[in-house]
């Protein structure tokens, strides 16, 4: 997943243009997507698909000829979607075009212009105090016409066709952590899930942020009726304890799996309700939809410092950091997998567990008393009313020890599934 981040971190990505098609392209072999292109000018709910946007380079050079700001060596130095531009300036012409962090002075800023037609360049404060009075040269040659809206989407079919749906933003720059932890972290869950026995289908999404998930929505509104549960993945690679964030409704069978999880991994996990405001859990969430989608991050947008800035560089995100998040989201997806109700076939007492071999001889043993407590507890709570979830919330133990306690149960014909009606 690092190795991911790294290659793809240097593209110049936009929420259109052929910087996110690269991207995706980049993702094969791993990821069997189906690219799909909507035209500019397209109606989606209260939106429209805007023109595409492409730079082939962008600079200020001063009296001297030199490049002061040059896009080849950052592409966060150009406003992102800024429109052509070529003339020459006087500095303080100039000024209003530029954007710095005074606080973090050796930092870039990343701003963008996708809905305003404008122009602009992004640079440390330390180049702009640099900056002598004078004439600047001053050249973007970007285009912005009529084109498409690029995303990619992959589906693994289960056994059922009730969908998990992993949401991803592919369209920011060269940002590590913001956009590329997300993007690796679900091409790792792509590869790792292709190779199992799925239960529920599994559709997943690499979209440019906002614009991208509400085009998606709008061209398959009648399938959403299918989504069981939702991830939004995003900001995965940093050191910080996980956070996350719940769906719009926040008792979904999503929101208490991702809880108990996090519970149960250790650590300082934070969980948050949901709010209208933050990545594409919000357009899944809106309340047409209402879709049990929630967020599963490490340290949120906006709090870090280097969030949006050059200093989400490569050195922010860490390999044993992805691989923790990638545990998680399996985690998760392993009670979803998981999560069946059943009925107990020898209600009335407890049945006799020694003579089937489900209790161990020799006592004092932390193992067998754990095992044996679960086993316990799925056949007091296995009525038909209670699934498995719910069995480890009450009995405050991992999910994974559950599971195994029922299949031990329906082994010896103790249990049987309750099929959903």
């Amino acid at each position: 997943m690092y190795q991911r981040v790294a290659e793809l971190y240097p593209i110049c990505r936009s929420i259109t243009g052929d910087g996110f098609r690269e991207t995706l392209r980049r993702l094969h072999p791993d990821v069997a997507l189906q690219l799909h292109e909507v035209p500019t000018g397209t109606r989606v709910f209260d939106w429209t698909v805007p023109k595409e946007w492409n730079v082939r380079e962008a600079w200020i050079k001063d009296s001297r000829g030199e490049k002061v700001v040059d896009f080849a060596r950052h592409n966060l130095h150009l406003l992102n979607y800024s429109v052509p531009f070529c003339g020459t300036l006087t500095l303080e012409e100039l000024r209003p075009h530029l954007y710095t962090l005074p606080d973090r002075p050796d930092w870039i800023p990343y701003r963008t212009s996708y809905y305003k037609e404008d122009w602009g360049f992004c640079l440390s404060q330390r180049q702009l105090d640099g900056m002598s009075e004078g004439s600047y040269e001053v050249l973007v040659d970007t285009s912005l016409a009529d084109g498409y809206l690029t995303y990619g989407e992959c589906l693994l079919p289960g056994e059922e066709t009730d969908e998990v749906l992993v949401s991803c933003h592919a369209c920011h720059p060269s940002l590590a952590n913001d956009n590329l932890s997300g993007v690796a972290l679900t091409s790792a869950l792509v590869s790792t899930l292709s190779r199992l026995e799925r239960r529920w289908s599994y559709r997943f999404l690499f979209v440019p942020g906002t614009i991208g998930p509400i085009v998606w929505l709008a061209r398959n509104d009648e399938r959403t009726e299918k989504i069981r549960a939702g991830l939004v993945v995003a900001c995965v690679g940093d050191s910080g304890s996980f956070n996350f964030k719940r769906s719009r409704r926040g008792n979904t069978e999503l929101d208490r799996a991702a809880e108990h999880v996090l519970r149960h991994i250790g650590g300082d996990a934070v969980v948050e309700d949901f709010s209208p405001y933050g990545y594409d859990e919000r357009q899944y969430g809106s309340p047409g939809f209402d879709l049990p989608v929630g967020s599963l991050r490490r340290t949120p947008h906006g709090r870090y410092p280097q969030y949006h800035t050059s200093a989400d560089d490569l050195s922010l995100v860490r390999a044993d950091c992805l691989a923790e998040s990638l545990r998680c989201y399996l985690e998760i997806v392993r009670v979803l997998e998981g999560n069946r109700t059943y009925v107990n076939l020898n209600p009335k007492c407890e049945p006799q567990l020694g003579r089937r071999g489900l209790y161990s001889l020799v006592g004092g043993r932390t193992d067998a008393e754990r095992r044996e407590m679960a086993m316990l507890w799925v056949l007091n709570l296995s009525d038909g009313s209670n699934s498995l979830l719910d069995i480890a919330e009450r009995a405050r133990m991992p999910f994974p020890e559950i599971v195994a306690a029922t299949r031990e149960l329906l082994g010896v014909g103790l249990l049987e599934e309750r099929k959903a009606a």
